[in-house]
């Protein structure tokens, strides 16, 4: 984010009273602590902003950490406080506040809260003697988050309105509902092996369903682009090739979060489960798998969405031609856009 993006994407507040001019040489908080230009920068940024402690914050200390944001937006820090201190501000605020709108997102759905709500629904999904009515029950549940997750961390350069949202939700809940439960019991019907039953299946309804989930969430970024900006944070127009990059990106970053969720812990539980005594007590199996889970999510999601920046910068030559022979605001040419491609 900009300086100028993040002055206007957050109302103004009152300075501190020991407000002093940015030094020279103080880090560039409007760009990442870490280099995104390589994996390990993006997967170090990324493991700050799923950090699920940023959710033990006080209302206090989020209000502090924005409003030191703003200031430092607006051209001045408080001395009295450390470089590390003013990391810790903008690593709170980017893991709680919309990169996009300056507003905080809702709980439950920031990428912070990603591991605990899903162990919510993951244990839900687990539970014995599952009936049709309850797998279906927890299949709702699953891709209502889902939706709210992708809803809430998209880009909002260009936003649904709440008929479209409601229509989108209808649609994403029910389409993703019917591939899992419908490719879940197809497989039920058919004698396959155990690895494909217990891993493949799983992965392909899950995958194809958050895949699913996405586009048809943020079907208006892929029908009326996203905003692109010149590299100093000046819009350019809306882009829908941009818009079906960042889509797709986002979705495989989906496939690769749910990979190791379901592969590690069937593999782990499936080799126990052979062991005497979790076949005299396999419901012993149920806390370590729960366990599997919540380890698999927690890394698997800050390694998913490192694959690409949270940022994009491409070459215009790629988009249409309408941002093409561009120049920016002291005439020389405009070679790259940028946008956030949301998460």
């Amino acid at each position: 984010m900009s300086a100028a993006e993040l002055h206007a994407s957050t109302p103004a507040v009152a300075a501190t009273s020991t407000a002093a001019p940015i030094p020279a040489g103080f880090p560039d908080l409007t760009q990442p602590r870490f280099d995104q230009n390589t994996y390990l920068g993006r997967l170090k940024h990324f493991l700050e902003m799923t950090d699920p402690r940023t959710l033990l914050a006080s209302s206090a200390e989020l209000a502090r950490a924005k409003q030191l944001m703003v200031e430092y937006g607006n051209g001045v820090i408080d001395p009295t406080l450390s470089v590390d201190e003013y990391w810790r501000a903008k690593k709170l605020y980017s893991a709680t506040y919309h990169p996009d709108t300056g507003e905080k997102v809702f709980l439950p759905f920031r990428m912070s809260s990603y591991c605990p709500t899903n162990m919510l629904i993951i244990a839900g999904m687990l539970m014995p003697n599952q009936t049709t009515a309850t797998i279906l029950f927890w299949q709702w549940v699953n891709q209502s988050v889902n939706v709210a997750i992708n809803y809430s961390n998209a880009n909002q350069t260009n936003p649904m309105s709440v008929p479209e949202a409601t229509a989108a939700y209808a649609v994403a809940v029910t389409t993703s509902c019917t591939v899992a439960l419908g490719l879940s019991r197809w497989a039920a019907k058919r004698a396959l092996p155990k690895p494909v039953a217990t891993v493949l299946i799983p992965f392909t309804a899950v995958a194809l369903a958050g895949s699913a989930n996405v586009f048809l969430m943020r079907q208006k970024e892929l029908r009326e682009g996203i905003t692109v900006t010149d590299e100093e944070g000046n819009e350019l127009g809306q882009s829908r090739t941009a818009g079906r990059q960042a889509l797709s990106q986002v979705a495989l970053s989906r496939v690769l979060t749910a990979a190791p969720c379901l592969v590690i812990p069937t593999a782990v539980v499936s080799r126990l489960e052979k062991r005497a005594y979790f076949a005299k007590n396999p419901r012993m199996l149920v806390p370590i798998n729960l366990a599997l889970i919540a380890a698999s999510l927690m890394s698997a999601l800050p390694c998913a969405i490192a694959m690409f920046p949270q940022y994009a910068r491409v070459p215009v030559a790629k988009l249409e031609r309408e941002f093409q022979n561009r120049v920016d605001a002291k005439g020389n040419p405009i070679t790259h856009v940028v946008y956030n491609k949301g998460l």
